[in-house]
């Protein structure tokens, strides 16, 4: 790893009070001359201080959520090599060199971490990576694969290190933690150079609680997934829900015409306007699709044109 790079290690903390220290030691260790930064985003309990004593520059976000902090940590913080980690102990920062090299050997612009549980095997999935967490990782990792690409194996892991074009050039809206989906399709969208490499996953501290609702952050990020999906593949998104209003109005409206050619009637008249309506919304769904996917193509290459125009 070369020692010319500015390195920023980036923690994103809510109420880690029993956590934030051992993770500020571990990066230490690992990058002795990184700069540290905690951004309390409005723990109620002494994560700042504590943070503050272990040696990190500890700066304040009051609007909750991880996405809000992240999108502060990236306006505010300059660097060439950019270390996102949570504050909860869980990934092991003696990984960062590796992955730090990762990014420098292959002139990558981001590197993920991808969790490998070092739990207790006995309990389901390990205690350090819940049952629930794994399968939905799987599952909408799937999604965006499906969708984007596949490129990544873990698109919700928080361990990821990030060049200084990919992090300046990176037009975060997320609020919460779909932050990871929305970085992760970002660089799907401007084919930025990516890699993986595994690291170990540890169990939390004790005293240390996870902030992520299974379920109610697995609805956001799926609803991140869809939005995303609308604004960077609209002709898909928009011609799906056509497809299916096709479908609904030629299964109302064929019986209407076989009847309409027996009879020379047209008995049921409610029937086959709300077939005509169903196959008139599908049309005009997919002309919004056509139209919106010219409009995304021109903010695909701008996108790309401000990378490209970034410093690595």
């Amino acid at each position: 790893m070369s020692d010319q790079w500015k390195i920023a290690v980036l923690l994103p903390c809510h109420n880690e009070e029993a956590a934030i220290a051992q993770t500020i030691e571990g990066f230490r260790a690992a990058l002795p001359t990184a700069v540290i930064y905690v951004y309390d985003n409005a723990s109620t309990d002494q994560t700042a201080e504590v943070a503050a004593r272990a040696g990190a520059v500890v700066r304040k976000e009051p609007l909750k959520g991880k996405g809000n902090v992240v999108r502060r940590m990236f306006a505010d913080i300059e660097a060439d090599i950019y270390v996102l980690a949570d504050g909860d102990a869980t990934y092991d920062a003696s990984a960062a060199p590796a992955l730090i090299e990762e990014l420098e050997n292959n002139q990558a612009d981001m590197v993920v971490g991808v969790r490998k549980d070092t739990g207790d095997a006995s309990r389901g999935a390990g205690d350090s990576y819940r049952r629930g967490h794994r399968t939905g990782n799987r599952l909408l990792t799937g999604l965006v694969s499906g969708v984007f690409g596949r490129r990544f194996s873990d698109i919700l892991s928080g361990y990821r290190v990030m060049s200084r074009r990919f992090v300046k050039t990176f037009p975060s809206l997320s609020r919460g933690f779909e932050i990871e989906t929305e970085l992760t399709v970002h660089a799907l969208e401007i084919r930025a150079p990516v890699s993986e490499v595994d690291t170990n996953y540890h169990p939390r501290p004790e005293g240390s609680a996870s902030k992520l609702n299974t379920f109610q952050d697995g609805f956001r990020i799926l609803g991140m997934i869809a939005n995303l999906t609308r604004e960077e593949r609209p002709i898909a998104f928009f011609g799906l829900i056509a497809a299916a209003l096709f479908l609904f109005a030629t299964l109302l409206g064929v019986p209407v015409i076989l009847e309409y050619l027996s009879t020379g009637l047209v008995l049921r008249q409610p029937t086959w306007i709300l077939a005509v309506s169903a196959a008139l919304a599908g049309l005009h769904l997919f002309s919004v699709g056509l139209v919106l996917e010219t409009v995304t193509r021109g903010r695909r290459e701008a996108k790309r044109l401000a990378y490209l125009a970034e410093p690595r």
